[in-house]
């Protein structure tokens, strides 16, 4: 019988440093605002499951790398996980619950759930919030082994590496110090503002205002000055009718970001908001 488990309380999330924010259980969290009956514990208990069945392969003299490979193997070939090529826009993907259930993710989601399973064997796996499509590392004995979780954990080389960051950097594929910098760790704050920009992205694009004002208030809830979400959420007010919200968002964009490529754009909003009425939708 599962107990119930409490999931953080997003009023107090902003408080928490970068890391001792809980992953897995925050990642459900942003689940719950679409899926309101999803039952934390049972998702929590079946990633135990998976590093329980785990655990005896992993016994005895057996090195990181061949451990992350048998890691790996069990995931993504017995288990199932894969990457969504067919539908990659689907919201479900970056909803945990939605993965775990139907075993398809995007690379950020498919990430979450192999450092989760990763870490509770004893291993350090971060996430590496790589340009267009996230990665895993792990620290080896002569430097670190890059992989990737949208094709089944397969070991990404340092020139694939530099090719897939090139477009990113304008062109130029980056050297050894910049491609170190683009490889470092990333917190637990940054992998759930990637997957909470992921689903605003997504919903900005299907003109769905009220998830884009609520992935963007979520952002907000983790980093209560990113910008971009506070214009985001703001013009997301606006279509839905909430003037003072809208007001009280883009102009605190303007005060963060005075010399925003966009600043035009949202001081027209704003002007075309100053005659509005507040109310709320």
């Amino acid at each position: 019988m599962n107990h119930p488990r409490a999931l953080p309380d997003w009023n107090t999330l902003a408080t928490l440093g970068d890391d001792e924010l809980p992953l897995l259980d925050t990642a459900l969290l942003i689940a719950r605002d679409e899926y309101p009956d999803l039952d934390p514990a049972g998702y929590s208990a079946q990633v135990d499951t998976y590093a329980e069945a785990l655990r005896p392969q992993l016994e005895g003299d057996v090195d990181l790398p061949a451990r992350l490979t048998a890691i790996n193997r069990y995931l993504f070939e017995e288990v199932g996980f894969a990457g969504n090529n067919l539908q990659y826009d689907d919201p479900r993907n970056s909803y945990l619950n939605q993965v775990v259930d139907r075993k398809l993710g995007i690379p950020i989601s498919l990430a979450v759930i192999q450092i989760e399973v990763t870490r509770r064997l004893g291993m350090p796996l971060d996430g590496v919030s790589f340009p267009g499509h996230f990665l895993v590392r792990l620290p080896v004995d002569d430097g670190i082994l890059v992989l990737d979780p949208f094709n089944k954990g397969r070991p990404v080389s340092a020139e694939e590496l530099r090719e897939r960051a090139s477009p990113h950097l304008g062109g130029q594929p980056p050297d050894d110090q910049q491609l170190l910098q683009i490889l470092a760790p990333a917190t637990h704050r940054m992998i759930l503002m990637r997957m909470l920009r992921n689903l605003k992205g997504l919903y900005l694009e299907r003109g769905d205002w009220e998830r884009v004002a609520r992935s963007a208030d979520r952002l907000l809830k983790l980093s209560p000055d990113t910008a971009e979400a506070l214009r985001d959420r703001g013009l997301a007010y606006r279509e839905l009718g909430y003037a003072k919200g809208a007001r009280e968002d883009l102009a605190r964009y303007l005060q963060l970001l005075p010399e925003a490529d966009d600043v035009e754009s949202v001081r027209s909003a704003l002007i075309d908001l100053s005659g509005s009425p507040s109310r709320l939708n």
